[in-house]
C-alpha cells in the first residue's frame, strides 16, 4: 500500500516530468518506430526538397537548419533528467525503478495530459523497450560538420551508455562529399547505421524525379559507408518510373544494388503524395501507376537480378497486399536474406501473379493517404 508521503513526492516529481521536453522532428523509418528509437533531432527539416515525389512535403517545406550543438546537447540533458526522474518516479510509486505498462497507467493517472506529451511518450516508450537504440533526425544528419557530430555522439553515449545502435538518414551527396576517414571516425564515435534513399538506379529515373543524384553517386556513396563499417540500409521506390520505365528502372536498380551490396534494401511502392509535383502530374494523367500485376512483375525481375547478401525488406503498408489490405511479403523489419531467401521471395511473386488483379490492392485507392 502506497503510503501518501511517497504518492505526494511522487505527484511533485510527475509535475516536474511535465515541464521537461525535447525537440522531435515529423519522421524517421518504419525500422526505427518499431524499435521504439528515442528520437534526437540534430537538424531540421531536408537540405534538398526538390524530389518531385516528396519535395519536402513531409516536413511542410519549411526551410533546412542545422540546430546549433549546444541546444542539441541541452535536447539529450533534457531526455536524460526526464529518464532520471522517471525511474525515481517508478520507486516510490512501487515499481522498483522500471518503466512499463502499469507505471504509464499510474503517470497517467496522476497527469494525463502527459498522453499528449510527445517528447514524454518517446523517452517512456524508448525505455520501456530496452532503451538501446536511437535515431538522429531529420532528412540528412550527415551534412553537419564532423566535429559537431561527434561530439553530439560522444555526449549522447556519455549520457546513455547503454545505446547500441545509433542510426541516421543522409543523402547520397552529402556522403559523397564525405571524406572516409569522417565515416569512420562517426563509426567509432557510436553511429552504426544509415539510411539512404536510393529510390532508383536508372539515370533516366533519376533525372525525371529529380533527385539531384546520379547512380554513379549512389555506388560512390554506398561503398563509402560500408567501408567505413557502417551499416547501410538503402530504399527503392517500386513504380517510381510509372509503365514506361519500368524495366530498366527495375534492371538498373538491381545492378547498382548488385555494385554497392548494402546490408539492407527496403522497398517503397511509389504512391503518389499530395502537394509534390508528381502527383499533380499523376492527376493530369501524364503519371501512370502500376498495376497490381505490373507492380510486382517490377519487383520479381529486380529480386531476379540481384546477387546481394543482404536482406530485402517490405516493412510498409504501400507495398503489394490482397484486396483486404494483407500484405503480400513479410513486413517484419528483417526481411528476406539473400541469396539464402531468394527462391522463396520469387515463389510468393508468383503465387500472387496468379491471382485475379481484381484479388488484389491497386494503388489508386491508397492515393491521399498519409503514406511516408
Amino acid at each position: 500500500m502506497l503510503n501518501h508521503k511517497k504518492l505526494r513526492e511522487a505527484i511533485l516529481l510527475v509535475e516536474k516530468l511535465g515541464g521537461l521536453s525535447f525537440e522531435i522532428g515529423p519522421i524517421r523509418p518504419p525500422s526505427e518506430g518499431g524499435s521504439r528509437s528515442l528520437l534526437l533531432r540534430v537538424t531540421r527539416n531536408c537540405p534538398w526538397r526538390l524530389c518531385t515525389f516528396c519535395y519536402g512535403i513531409p516536413y511542410r517545406r519549411q526551410k533546412f537548419q542545422l540546430r546549433p550543438v549546444k541546444e542539441v546537447m541541452e535536447d539529450l540533458d533534457q531526455a536524460k533528467s526526464m529518464a532520471d526522474l522517471l525511474k525515481e518516479i517508478s520507486l516510490k510509486l512501487g515499481y522498483e525503478g522500471k518503466t512499463g505498462e502499469s507505471l504509464l497507467g499510474a503517470l497517467l493517472k496522476l497527469d494525463p495530459t502527459l498522453g499528449h506529451h510527445e517528447s514524454f511518450l518517446n523517452l517512456f516508450n524508448w525505455l520501456s523497450s530496452g532503451g538501446k537504440t536511437v535515431f538522429l533526425q531529420d532528412a540528412d544528419s550527415l551534412i553537419i560538420p564532423t566535429r559537431n557530430l561527434v561530439e553530439i555522439l560522444k555526449h549522447l553515449k556519455k549520457l546513455f551508455p547503454q545505446v547500441e545502435r545509433v542510426t541516421s538518414y543522409a543523402r547520397a551527396k552529402t556522403l559523397t562529399a564525405k571524406p572516409l576517414e569522417d565515416l569512420k571516425l562517426l563509426r567509432s564515435s557510436g553511429l552504426s547505421r544509415l539510411h539512404v534513399g536510393l529510390e532508383s538506379g536508372d539515370d533516366e529515373v533519376l533525372k525525371k524525379v529529380n533527385k539531384g543524384v546520379t547512380s554513379r553517386e549512389h555506388v560512390e556513396a554506398g561503398r563509402k559507408v560500408i567501408e567505413a563499417g557502417i551499416e547501410l540500409s538503402l530504399y527503392v521506390m517500386s513504380g517510381l518510373g510509372g509503365v514506361s520505365l519500368s524495366r530498366q528502372h527495375a534492371e538498373n536498380t538491381a545492378d547498382v544494388l548488385n555494385r554497392i551490396n548494402p546490408h539492407f534494401v527496403r522497398v517503397r511502392t511509389f504512391l503518389p503524395l499530395p502537394g509534390t509535383p508528381l502527383f499533380d502530374e499523376y492527376r493530369k494523367g501524364n503519371f501512370k501507376l502500376l498495376s497490381p500485376h505490373q507492380c510486382l512483375s517490377e519487383i520479381r525481375l529486380m529480386v531476379e537480378k540481384l546477387e546481394i547478401t543482404g536482406r530485402i525488406c517490405f516493412d510498409h503498408f504501400i507495398n503489394p497486399s490482397l484486396k483486404n489490405g494483407f500484405p503480400i511479403f513479410r513486413q517484419d523489419y528483417e526481411g528476406y536474406k539473400l541469396p539464402e531467401e531468394k527462391s522463396v521471395l520469387l515463389e510468393t511473386i508468383d503465387r500472387a501473379l496468379e491471382l485475379e488483379e481484381s484479388e488484389l490492392r491497386w494503388l489508386e485507392e491508397l492515393v491521399g493517404l498519409p503514406c511516408l
